[in-house]
């Protein structure tokens, strides 16, 4: 994978550029956590392509505290997130109610004791759903999703970014990583690809009133053109043509992606 290393600047002026950087070393109990015993072979497996010692890192997670992960999927992130705060810290899960945390609700009914202090909230919440409280997250965590949000059409970016910002205490950080669009591409692409172009993620955070605090490129990936007939599920770990140039595929790896840490003003 492709990195950059300048110094991260992480309390810019609004006028100037903030530039790229590489994560920082993880730090011993983030490193432990993505070590957890608990984690299943094949998300360990993915960790050459998602970094998540180093990204986590790079967002400044720490195991005190309270950490939402916005859409968690089948719990990738989950294997580390709760062993990471289990002690010390709180950690919340917030996504479509109810199935939308089935593979949340699927660890916690296999090893009630790494994984049932994590809280599952709704997102969007409805009326009598439990959410997360305004103003209690240090840290919220997004991981592949913004294109959901954008997909087809249907356009709920702003009204996630502006909930994820309610989230968070002043000060507070979110961490986003998202498959990457290049610029020059059409913006249609976004709808129905998968990637989407970083202006377009900046602004939907900047827009909910984040400011931009630095960027990696820890999980970048040059080999990936983002101009896949399939979309950025052709690639792995998807491989949405089957065994079709599988081999191909295999060899560029996964997605290229963006990796951008925002704040929330004080």
């Amino acid at each position: 994978m492709h990195r950059l290393a300048p110094v991260l600047l992480l309390a810019l002026p609004a006028a100037l550029p903030v530039t790229a950087s590489a994560a920082p070393r993880a730090p011993a109990p983030i490193a432990a956590a993505v070590a957890a015993p608990t984690r299943t072979p094949a998300n360990i497996a993915r960790d050459p392509y998602r970094h998540p010692a180093e990204t986590l890192a790079f967002f400044g997670v720490k195991p005190t505290d309270t950490v939402v992960e916005v859409w968690p999927g089948a719990g990738w992130y989950t294997e580390i997130l709760a062993p990471l705060t289990v002690a010390r810290g709180r950690y919340y899960v917030a996504g479509p109610w109810e199935k939308g945390l089935n593979g949340v609700r699927g660890l916690q009914g296999k090893d009630a004791a790494t994984y049932g202090k994590v809280q599952l909230a709704a997102l969007p919440a409805q009326a009598g759903q439990p959410s997360v409280p305004d103003g209690s997250a240090d840290v919220v965590l997004t991981f592949r999703n913004v294109h959901n949000w954008r997909f087809g059409g249907a356009d709920q970016a702003r009204q996630m970014f502006a909930a994820m910002f309610r989230m968070l205490k002043p000060g507070g950080t979110l961490g986003v990583v998202e498959h990457r669009l290049p610029e020059a591409r059409d913006s249609a692409a976004e709808e129905k690809s998968g990637y989407m172009k970083p202006s377009s993620v900046i602004g939907f955070a900047t827009a909910a009133g984040f400011r931009l605090a630095g960027k990696s490129e820890v999980n970048a990936n040059p080999k990936d053109t983002a101009d896949w007939s399939g979309g950025v599920w052709t690639l792995p770990p998807s491989y949405a043509l089957k065994d079709v140039d599988r081999a191909k595929y295999a060899a560029i790896g996964e997605s290229d992606r963006m990796t951008l840490k925002f704040v929330k003003p004080r």
